[in-house]
């Protein structure tokens, strides 16, 4: 999943290198982020059950910090299929969420 945003963005980043993504192997998720001050940011997103790919805002995910590795991830609703996908969110992930304004819980 990756916000995107209009010209002048950062362009792609991907997460899914040390950072530790939501997955391995090219597997769907949070892709990139490109934030331009003021607009709107849109993430590039993949179910992983029917491989759909879309674009969501930041309203329609949700992130959880957990007090591990293993209790930090993000979630969404596949439009397509409407499937709920939960995927694990290492550094790299949560500072591309929070920085494009993805709602935050952090549980203890």
């Amino acid at each position: 999943m990756a916000p995107t945003s209009g010209p002048g963005s950062r362009g792609s980043e991907d997460p899914g290198g040390s950072g530790g993504s939501g997955g391995s192997g090219g597997s769907p998720g949070v892709r990139d982020v490109a934030v331009v001050p003021g607009a709107p940011v849109a993430f590039k997103a993949a179910c992983p059950d029917c491989r759909a790919r879309f674009e969501l805002d930041a309203g329609a995910l949700r992130l959880v910090i957990g007090v591990s590795r293993r209790t930090t991830f993000y979630s969404f609703t596949c439009p397509e299929c409407g499937i709920q996908v939960r995927k694990p969110a290492g550094e790299r992930i949560v500072e591309l969420l929070t920085g494009g304004g993805v709602s935050t819980l952090r549980s203890v």
